[in-house]
């Protein structure tokens, strides 16, 4: 449900490591709408994203759907902000959820996004660098490298894999 390279890696290492999916299993890039704002905020509209994407890809005509979305949440036991990842997997008949690692956002970067500006181009601009949402990601930035991106979003679309590869669901 996108066309952000470091989401159809993340896609294609969740499907290679998965048992039930031949060899033959092909992972494309189709980027359709989420629903939701550009900038999501909580863990539910986060998760919506990722489910209208996975859905919209099932309506481009592939045997499975998977949406990715990044968002922001408050924690219930305080102020403070966190950068979330959600991945919905679908097919006709069924939906598996996963999240990715949760991660705390500086000070002075919560308060711009609570201010109403994107992630994505906070991070480009305290960076100093551009669409860091296409390689490293916030969660590289804010791990100095030890949780890359492609990896976080991984373990979401591992998690949202669980109905489609395990008879416990």
């Amino acid at each position: 449900g996108s066309g952000n390279p470091v989401k159809r890696e993340a896609t294609e290492r969740a499907v290679a490591a998965a048992d039930g999916f031949g060899d033959d299993a092909v992972v494309e890039a189709c980027p359709v709408p989420s629903g939701i704002p550009e900038q999501p905020f909580g863990h539910a509209e986060t998760r919506t994203g990722a489910v209208n994407r996975a859905d919209a890809v099932l309506g481009e005509g592939y045997d499975l759907g998977v949406g990715i979305e990044g968002g922001v949440a408050e924690h219930a036991s305080g102020d403070d902000l966190f950068l979330v990842m959600w991945a919905a997997v679908a097919d006709d008949e069924r939906v598996g959820i996963g999240s990715g690692p949760s991660l705390p956002l500086p000070v002075s970067i919560a308060e711009r996004v609570r201010d109403g500006q994107e992630l994505g181009p906070v991070m480009d601009d305290v960076l100093g660098e551009s669409d860091v949402a296409k390689r490293q990601g916030a969660a590289g930035a804010l791990t100095g490298g030890r949780v890359e991106r492609t990896d976080a979003l991984r373990t979401a679309v591992a998690g949202a894999l669980g109905p489609f590869v395990t008879e416990l669901y």
